[in-house]
């Protein structure tokens, strides 16, 4: 049977948002039309594709095999679209992607390895933006898509998806202040030595702005401009740090707590510009590439490294090379 690109984008996008309004949302089509696509495309495969109930829908396993191979099959499609478009026009204008802090450090640069090696013809311009910024230049259709903290992305009238975790941890050295330990609250935090990011960064105002006026003062022993340094002091024992549980290598020789407080749950979503029609291939294939890389798993919720020759030379060379010169 013969099927149809559009059916599958829609098909993919009723999967991962687990409604069929969802997935027309994502289409920009009515709910009618959508359900429509639907049926006609289970006729044609001759089999159910979707298990329907009163919360939503999930693919039944022959869906599940269509969702996976239509992944692919788009995949391909954009890279085709690239590779003989080049041929016919001036290069196009390169994709613009937008992210806060948090999302620079292994969600965008997984991402972007990946759809780069996928896609040799398209280029991507990532710029580091604030949540409220980047939802600006997306309302304004200035930029493709945006990664932003959800606490700060309702009712901005924009198409979102859920693409990870975001949340807020603490970490330390293995076997130091945090072991045994599985989760503190601000207050407790702050009864340590900490290092943290400087008072310019995104997630330095995120924490001050809801600890508020009468948070626990603090002692920084430093502050950097880097998080993969940041977490490397933490290593190093020099202090606690609060960091995006994304941030922290699984296989860091750390120990990671909870951070309990409610402001410290946060998710990744997936903002896409407010520019009219369906979205270009090649914005849906960096879409895709997101997703996929929102997916990969995170930091253990606990992680307790006792390995103390494991963590007797924590910095990367580069790092300890710049401490040294004095950069």
């Amino acid at each position: 049977m013969r099927y149809d690109l559009d059916d599958l984008r829609l098909f993919l996008g009723i999967v991962a948002e687990g409604t069929i309004t969802g997935g027309a949302r994502r289409m920009h089509l009515s709910l009618p039309s959508a359900s429509a696509r639907v049926r006609a495309l289970e006729h044609h495969a001759g089999v159910e594709l979707l298990i329907r109930g009163r919360r939503g829908v999930r693919p039944t396993p022959a869906g599940a095999t269509l969702a996976r191979h239509a992944r692919d099959v788009l995949d391909r499609t954009a890279r085709l679209d690239s590779a003989v478009a080049s041929y016919t026009r001036p290069p196009a204008a390169p994709l613009t992607l937008l992210c806060g802090g948090s999302a620079r450090y292994r969600l965008v640069p997984q991402a972007l390895v990946t759809f780069l090696r996928a896609h040799p013809d398209v280029d991507v311009t990532v710029s580091e933006r604030r949540t409220p910024g980047t939802l600006r230049l997306l309302a304004d259709a200035e930029a493709d898509l945006g990664v932003v903290v959800d606490a700060e992305a309702r009712d901005r009238g924009l198409v979102t998806e859920v693409l990870g975790d975001d949340s807020l941890v603490v970490i330390g050295q293995a076997g130091g202040a945090l072991a045994g330990r599985s989760g503190l609250t601000y207050s407790e935090v702050a009864e340590h030595p900490l290092v943290g990011l400087d008072s310019g960064s995104s997630l330095r105002r995120w924490i001050e702005k809801h600890l508020g006026p009468g948070a626990p003062v603090a002692r920084h022993r430093t502050t950097v401009a880097d998080l993969n340094v940041l977490v490397a002091l933490a290593a190093a024992g020099v202090g606690l740090a609060v960091v995006p549980r994304r941030a922290v290598d699984p296989d860091h020789p750390l120990d990671v707590c909870e951070l309990r407080e409610p402001w410290a749950r946060r998710r990744h979503l997936l903002a896409r510009g407010a520019k009219e029609g369906p979205p270009a291939p090649a914005v849906e294939a960096l879409a895709e590439h997101l997703r996929r890389a929102g997916a990969q798993p995170s930091a253990p919720r606990t992680s307790h490294t006792v390995d103390k020759s494991a963590v007797s030379d924590p910095f990367p060379t580069a790092v300890r090379r710049s401490y040294r010169s004095g950069s």
